[in-house]
């Protein structure tokens, strides 16, 4: 039988204005920080980090993020890092240069410094990097001997975000913990090759708790650029919760479709939380949950403004090609704790998203 293995950041760091203390956080680890991240992604940190790595004594390089987290990315950071010796790598952004951070990291074999310029997603406290090709399409998961050595997020720059990045990271961690449980259950094993820890449950519970309690609430404040105890609440659950709750607990239906759901031409802009709202519901319909519960989450969803049905465009032979997709052997559609096959996928899909 597999040990129970539970994986986390060295350091989680949140608040508002945290951006402002970076520098004494990094120093430890190195002193001469290679940054990457969209335009808006760098302006948001570039004034918190110019005066506390100043005041550190850590020198930057700073090189924009080109948009997709593919090898040919990867490597071109990996040769900008190696050219100026730098010995720390920051992702200042999203989840695409937050992942392609991380892996640049790993091969460099220096620690990794993320600081999420939104709350749209788990990826900053995960071991794992989604690689993709150059044109956009899934290319693989890439796992990593390392979490990241730090994870700072400054929930004022969070407050500023646009709210569908918010709402999308509550669609993500929604699912934590029905997905967690499922792999429980069905003695599938997390990410780390081991099997799922009390911790791992618990923490998944809880972040599926704290959203359905402050989730609306914390819309409101991101509306309004307000950073209340609701937002700083659904940060660290969309942030940090469902970030080891997934990596240690497991994921399910929810996230194999939501992936799949890239058939759909529809669906393209459609964010990973809003594919994996709408994977969760099929995925509790698929574990014969009550309806009563269904209805909970469903209208959570609404009311938040996550998607809760497929667009109208979506025809028969789409669905059913999502469907095995979702269905084929290592998927982890196959952690759930009964077992499914592609028809019983698209009939869910039927019942619960027309």
């Amino acid at each position: 039988m597999a040990t129970q293995i539970f994986g986390a950041p060295g350091r989680y760091i949140q608040g508002a204005g945290a951006a402002f203390s970076l520098g004494g956080y990094i120093k430890p680890l190195g002193e001469r920080v290679l940054v990457s991240g969209g335009r808006t992604g760098l302006l948001a940190t570039r004034e918190g980090r110019g005066r506390s790595f100043q005041a550190s004594g850590i020198r930057q390089v700073e090189e924009p993020f080109r948009g997709e987290t593919c090898d040919s990315e990867i490597e071109r950071l990996c040769g900008i890092a190696k050219a100026h010796g730098c010995d720390v790598i920051l992702a200042s952004g999203g989840g695409k240069v937050i992942d392609t951070v991380k892996a640049v990291a790993e091969l460099l074999g220096v620690p990794s410094v993320i600081v999420p310029t939104t709350a749209a997603s788990d990826a900053p406290c995960s071991a794992l990097a989604v690689i993709y090709n150059e044109d956009g399409s899934f290319n693989r998961l890439m796992p990593l001997k390392k979490s990241p050595a730090l994870v700072i997020v400054d929930t004022e720059i969070i407050a500023n975000a646009p709210v569908r990045q918010l709402v999308s990271g509550m669609g993500d961690a929604i699912a934590t913990w029905f997905e967690a449980e499922a792999a429980y259950k069905s003695g599938a094993l997390n990410n780390f090759g081991g099997n799922i820890s009390m911790a791992a449950i618990a923490l998944s519970k809880l972040c599926r708790d704290t959203l359905l309690e402050y989730g609306r609430e914390a819309v409101r404040s991101a509306e309004s650029k307000t950073v209340t105890m609701a937002l700083e609440k659904v940060v660290e659950a969309n942030t940090l919760l469902s970030g080891l709750g997934f990596e240690s607990g497991g994921v399910a239906v929810a996230h194999a479709l939501s992936e799949s759901f890239t058939i759909i031409p529809a669906m393209h802009d459609y964010t990973h939380g809003e594919k994996v709202a709408l994977g969760l519901l099929v995925h509790m319909r698929l574990e014969g949950r009550s309806e009563g519960e269904i209805r909970e989450i469903k209208s959570f969803c609404e009311d938040i403004g996550l998607p809760v049905a497929l667009p109208d465009s979506v025809d028969e032979d789409l669905m059913r090609a999502v469907a095995q997709d979702a269905a084929a052997l290592g998927k982890p559609s196959h952690n759930l704790w009964v077992s499914i096959m592609a028809e019983e996928i698209l009939e869910a899909m039927r019942g619960i998203l027309l």
